[in-house]
């Protein structure tokens, strides 16, 4: 073997620096991705064990509670389809994002129980963590009758009767929908599609403009400006802008967050325009409405 001489040596030990400095790289990012997937793993095991805690307490109180007017019995079924819904989305949860999702469907549940309660004169025992969207979207504060589409529309915000289906407010495809009592679930298209149908901004004009207590403008209405892509059902998606009478032509928005039997839930969606009798169906922004 052939010595090193005086200027082999200095390459040499430049090798021996490079690889070193390489395999130290190397360990380096292999133990901050180690770091990172343990966080992740634990950020996930945190979301979901706090869904399950939520879920539990509402799967507790449908098995409890039945209703014992139209009202406080359609609240409860929606409260069940959320229980139903967030159990199905709990055992398919493999992000934090989808656990969360799995624990608004349970909240959501949660606030048609306490809305059954309320009416049922029981308390409604500790405070609820708010929806997503649930305080912009404000509540109504007053009873309103609109024709709209062909259709007569009530909200109030009292349960009796001719408004005996309850939503706890939040953003449906990118419009604030307040809370309170409605004769119908008018809502569950947008939750289920993520669009509202065509005519819905004149309705949204007649029903809350100028009520107090409401996240809703008309001026918004006319410019379009929801906070995102949304609007009535049209081909094109984005600006939310007005299709004349016919309303906006966004593509819908966020169909998840807040609502009432959630954003986009698997069960009971309505036919025609305002729905079917019964519950909202929507709800679960897994799609939605969750």
């Amino acid at each position: 073997m052939k010595p090193l001489d005086g200027s082999d040596a200095p390459v040499s030990l430049l090798l021996i620096l490079i690889i070193l400095g390489g395999g130290a790289a190397y360990l380096i990012s292999r133990n901050g991705k180690q770091r990172e997937e343990l966080r992740a793993s634990e950020a996930l095991a945190d979301a979901q064990a706090d869904a399950r805690r939520w879920i539990e307490r509402l799967g507790g109180q449908v098995m409890q509670i039945s209703g014992t007017d139209l009202a406080s019995q359609q609240a409860m079924a929606d409260a069940s389809e959320r229980f139903t819904a967030a159990n199905s989305a709990i055992s398919q949860a493999n992000t934090v994002k989808q656990a969360k999702l799995a624990r608004e469907s349970a909240l959501e549940g949660l606030h048609y129980v306490n809305a059954a309660r309320e009416i049922m004169g029981m308390s409604a025992g500790p405070e609820l963590p708010p929806l997503e969207g649930q305080r912009a979207a404000g509540k109504v504060t007053e009873k309103r009758t609109v024709e709209a589409n062909g259709e007569t529309l009530t909200a109030s915000p009292y349960a009796s009767d001719e408004t005996p289906n309850y939503y706890p407010g939040g953003t449906v495809a990118g419009r604030p929908v307040p809370a309170g009592w409605y004769s119908r679930p008018w809502w569950a298209d947008a939750l289920t599609t993520g669009v509202w149908m065509l005519g819905y901004s004149m309705m949204f004009n007649a029903m809350f403009a100028g009520m107090a207590g409401v996240g809703y403008s008309g001026e918004q209405a006319e410019g379009g400006d929801w906070g995102g892509d949304s609007g009535d059902g049209g081909a094109d998606g984005g600006d939310g802008g007005d299709m004349g009478d016919g309303g906006d032509a966004g593509d819908g928005g966020d169909a998840g967050d807040g609502g009432d039997m959630g954003g986009g839930d698997e069960g009971g969606f309505f036919d025609g325009l305002f729905g079917g009798d019964g519950g909202d169906g929507g709800g679960f922004d897994l799609g939605f409405d969750f």
